[in-house]
């Protein structure tokens, strides 16, 4: 029986925000995998404001996405088929399958995953990519020290969430910022915030002055525009401020950058890039770590799980720009449980 795939890929490249129009479904036969490959079925899709970055011509920290190219997406699945020595049908793994429903893969960058020790979609979040550019970005970045006070922005998302619960276990006060009284309570009541500031409703720049009195040590910032402007007007001496994304800006057409960044020089602060590639040599070990906070019950994963198959991509996507998601945004493409068995060859 010849499988088939269905896949999402670029029409055209967005202006604003991504229109039905800018994607194509495509339909097409699995191939079979050549000597050290293996075919992947994907189960869950990791979805990620940096999706909107990829769309975009012109120079970044990864190429952009092509049109008519697969759109790019990390991705957990099961091993279906293999004719690669590393691994073997039945084996769970993440990697950037791409938002289809089955990838043939060499094997590179593909790692193992284990459902006894976590839930899968766990392997796209707090133990995936967001989980490592929350610790790496917060540890190696912003530097806190026990006492030191860590404000995040997109609090309630998936590397701000974890971003603000690694600061607690550091030994620091944590003040979350985030959309709605239900995200908030979340941070407070659920993950161990010590305080949240609804940017909807709230005065940022007042809330701040209660909140952080003595100023902002590291701030931690996913979003951008004017929550970044707010935070720099409190940043303490020698504050750190980690700019992982802007998601209030990725949509617009005439995005703006800080207006206060003359905080900076009077604070003698910091502002620093972070991109989580540029430790792909130190994975295992913010993984380990992760894990083993998590075993402990110190760290909790948050994941937002959404039903539909890769049709549904394109208006998941815009859930995270619409600010829906608690924590990580996941597609399930498939059922966990494989009816069909495939062979290693």
């Amino acid at each position: 029986m010849t499988r088939i795939n269905h896949q999402v890929r670029l029409a055209a490249r967005p202006v604003g925000e991504p229109r039905d129009t800018d994607w194509q479904h495509v339909e097409e036969p699995v191939g079979e995998p050549g000597d050290g490959e293996l075919l992947v079925q994907v189960l869950y899709l990791s979805i990620d404001p940096a999706m909107r970055g990829w769309m975009n011509a012109g120079r970044s920290y990864i190429r952009p996405v092509e049109v008519g190219e697969v759109m790019r997406a990390g991705a957990v699945g099961r091993v279906i088929a293999s004719r690669h020595p590393g691994f073997a049908v039945g084996d769970h793994v993440s990697g950037a399958f791409g938002v289809q429903e089955y990838c043939l893969s060499d094997g590179r960058d593909v790692t193992k995953a284990d459902p006894a020790a976590a839930p899968l979609s766990t392997y796209l979040g707090t133990l995936g990519m967001s989980g490592l550019t929350a610790y790496f970005g917060l540890i190696d970045i912003g530097r806190p020290e026990p006492g030191q006070t860590v404000v995040v922005s997109g609090a309630a998302g998936a590397v701000g969430s974890v971003v603000g619960q690694i600061a607690k276990i550091l030994g620091c006060r944590v003040v979350g910022i985030a959309g709605g009284e239900r995200k908030c309570r979340l941070l407070v009541e659920e993950l161990g915030f010590d305080a949240a500031i609804d940017y909807q409703t709230e005065d940022v720049r007042k809330a701040l002055r209660e909140h952080a009195p003595d100023g902002v040590d590291v701030y931690f910032d996913n979003v951008g525009g004017d929550v970044l402007d707010a935070v720099l007007l409190r940043l303490a001496r020698g504050a750190r401020v980690v700019i992982c994304g802007a998601v209030s800006q990725y949509n617009s057409t005439e995005p703006k950058g800080p207006a206060n960044y003359m905080s900076l020089l009077v604070n003698r602060a910091t502002m620093t890039g972070m991109v989580v590639f540029d430790y792909a040599d130190r994975y295992a070990e913010g993984i380990a770590q992760l894990a083993t906070w998590r075993a402990k019950g110190r760290l909790k994963s948050l994941e937002d799980v959404v039903s539909g198959g890769v049709a549904a991509f394109p208006e998941t996507l815009m859930r995270l720009f619409r600010g829906e998601n608690h924590g990580k945004l996941v597609l399930k493409v498939a059922e966990e449980q494989v009816s069909e068995e495939g062979e290693n060859r």
